[in-house]
This record gives structure tokens, sequence and C-alpha cells, in this order.
């Protein structure tokens, strides 16, 4: 599913784009078990007591990406703090994961701000087993004063419905605007 999010008070607020997007998709994410139930080593459904942002950074230079994770906690602040260390210690890295050992509780975030769209979808070679949710954003925009940014979902059926997601995009839609 993509939908357009308001992120207008975001761009009113001067707030750094990028790290509030993943704090507010974390934030709403842990409330809800099914954005975070996965199959173990052995196949086995489990839900994670919480999860941790895995999200691309862009190397310009090189025209590649690289991911990282951030530990999440839920005082803004403080995610801030953690991701601002991470991107310091991390952001020149090349390779898949430019921060290591990614855990297990980690779910994938992206952003395409070269581009907006009004659809998305990723195709995963053994995807039938990845039951957490995939998010990707895309350039924000103005359109009657007010600015909004793309959000693609990608959820496995077998966890999640598009009453889940509505609610998900509700929340998360609220959270943007305070």
């Amino acid at each position: 599913m993509t939908v357009k999010l308001d992120i207008s008070k975001l761009k009113k607020d001067g707030k750094k784009l990028y790290p509030t997007l993943l704090y507010g998709v974390t934030t709403i994410l842990n409330r809800h078990e099914e954005f975070r139930t996965a199959l173990d080593k052995n196949g086995q459904v489990g839900v994670f007591s919480e999860m941790l942002p895995c999200y691309t950074i862009f190397h310009k230079e090189t025209e590649t990406f690289s991911s990282i994770w951030t530990e999440f906690t839920a005082d803004y602040t403080e995610f801030l703090q953690n991701y601002q260390k991470d991107i310091d210690a991390y952001g020149e890295r090349k390779g898949m994961f430019a921060k290591p050992n990614p855990p297990e509780n980690t779910f994938p975030v992206s952003m395409i701000p070269w581009t907006s769209f009004e659809g998305f979808n990723l195709n995963l070679k053994k995807g039938y087993d990845y039951l957490l949710p995939i998010f990707t954003f895309g350039k924000y925009y103005e359109d009657g004063g007010k600015y909004y940014i793309p959000l693609s979902i990608q959820v496995h059926h077998a966890v999640c419905d598009g009453f889940h997601v509505c609610r998900f995009l509700d929340e998360l839609q609220d959270l943007l605007n305070k």
C-alpha cells in the first residue's frame, strides 16, 4: 500500500526529516504485535518485544547504499542522538551493512528522495517467509501550502491486514501532527 503523509508540521518545526520519520515509524510499529511478528531460523512464528529500524544511507560518490541500524528509545531527543551517533560512526562506511551485526529484531526502512511515487513494490527472493513490514519513503513535495511524502508499506498478509495498516497509518499521521 502506498499513501501520502502530511509532514507540514515537521517542515514548519524544522525537524530533521529522515530521523523523525524513522522515529515515528518505529514508535507506531512497536505498539502493535502484527508488525513485530517474524519467523525464526527454524520456521517458528514469534513476536519480538521491540523492533529497531535498519535504514539505508546513500553514498553519493559511489552511488551505492549501505544499511545502518539504530537502538530505539521512546524518547525522541535520545533517539535522535542515537541516530546521529550512528551516522557519525558508520555513515561513510561502504558495504551492505555499514554498522555491523544487525540484530534479528530490525525492520527495513529506506528512502528514495529523488522522486515522489504513487505506487512501489519490492519482490523478495524467498519473500513468502518474510513477515516483517518494509517501509519505503519517497521525495516530499508541496501541494496547496502543505507538504506531503509518499510512504509505501509492504506487509505479509499472513500477519497483517488492511485494517492493521490503516490503523498504523492513522497513528503515524497523528504522531507526525504533534
